[in-house]
């Protein structure tokens, strides 16, 4: 199969692209292939039908149109789908009543929901306006801490209280040294409480550390061990753990009109998505990219066993840092030119959102 130039566009004559342009046109809105005498009746120039099976051939040979079956017509390839979206897709603004849905639907949030609540609406929002799932990364970030508090559950045990500055409030057990005294467990508790306000927990942690050859003196070894054992267990949630994935509509993806072997791929996907499998990956991808990014098919090892396409795009914190990824997921013959702008509005309005918080 002849590889497509990088200079396609001008290899191809207007005919040719016409005719191209026409067929992924045709399967975008209906997924199914159209053959040259329906063809011939839909250019704006008259060509017989024996002209339009040259020009299809030509296409089929440089790997952009297929036949999915004998004696059926052509649809793009995976190879023709990229090719499209690259060089040929008319991508505008946002549509207005998308524009203002997508506004009214985040924005009516109460005032100090949960960073998850926001992503979980923008998650049902783009589900709703693109008819296939949406779906929302998390990375796993630290806390930003408002309070620090020990409770002793037993001898060895005890629970550490996380009230984060967004009300967000967390448990963890962490394991108390031997012989700790109730004293040093309030000293203890005191002493991160006073240094943990307005820090995340690495922040803490690197403060402890500082501070530890100038205040060892007022810290005797148990609440130091206690402080270290802490710290090591609420330091979890960093960076390389597996990220927070959300997604809302798999029903829209998952219907009786499905070939089997359809099914069977996209059913995979949930299976690879639930098991958070490859978002790492798909954060780095975000992070290096400038807004929407567009993979088809197998382009995306986490998506290429269903053979779907994937429309992501950034969302970042008061600090320009990419903090997530949020997008849709749906067949190839996706409403590109649709769903791309929906997918970047959506992002901008939640980076809103996570500065306001911020702030």
């Amino acid at each position: 199969m002849a590889k497509v130039p990088d200079d396609f566009l001008q290899v191809l004559n207007a005919r040719s692209q016409d005719i191209f342009k026409k067929i992924v046109e045709r399967y975008l809105e209906t997924g199914a292939p159209v053959g040259s005498r329906d063809l011939s009746r839909m250019l704006s120039v008259g060509l017989s039908p024996a002209s339009v099976r040259n020009v299809m051939a030509d296409l089929e040979d440089l790997g952009l149109i297929a036949a999915p079956h004998t004696s059926a017509g052509r649809q793009p390839t995976q190879q023709g789908l990229r090719f499209f979206v690259d060089a040929m897709l008319e991508v505008g603004a946002v549509d207005e009543s998308d524009r203002s849905a997508i506004s009214r639907q985040i924005e009516s949030q109460v005032h100090g929901a949960r960073v998850e609540d926001y992503l979980t609406e923008a998650s049902s929002l783009l589900s709703g306006l693109s008819h296939g799932a949406g779906v929302v990364i998390a990375a796993k970030a630290d806390m930003v801490l408002r309070h620090i508090e020990f409770v002793r559950l037993d001898a060895t045990q005890g629970m550490a209280i996380l009230v984060g500055q967004d009300g967000t409030v967390e448990n963890r057990i962490v394991p108390l040294p031997p012989g700790l005294t109730s004293s040093a467990l309030t000293q203890a508790s005191n002493y991160l409480a006073n240094l943990a306000a307005g820090k995340t927990i690495a922040e803490v942690r690197a403060a402890v550390r500082a501070q530890r050859a100038e205040r060892v003196a007022e810290l005797d070894e148990l609440t130091q061990k206690l402080v270290d054992a802490g710290l090591a267990t609420l330091s979890e949630g960093t960076p390389q753990q597996t990220p927070t994935v959300i997604v809302r509509g798999r029903s829209n993806l998952l219907n009786d009109t499905m070939e089997s072997e359809e099914l069977s791929r996209m059913r995979r996907l949930f299976d690879e998505l639930e098991r958070q499998e490859g978002l790492i990956e798909l954060l780095g991808d975000a992070d290096k990219a400038e807004g929407v990014r567009i993979f088809i098919g197998s382009e995306n090892k986490l998506f290429s066993l269903s053979g779907s396409s994937v429309i992501l795009s950034p969302y970042k914190d008061a600090n320009e840092k990419v903090i997530g990824v949020l997008g849709v997921i749906g067949p190839t013959r996706l409403n590109y030119a649709r769903i791309v702008p929906v997918v970047d509005y959506t992002a901008q309005a939640i980076s809103a959102i996570m500065a306001r918080k911020k702030a």
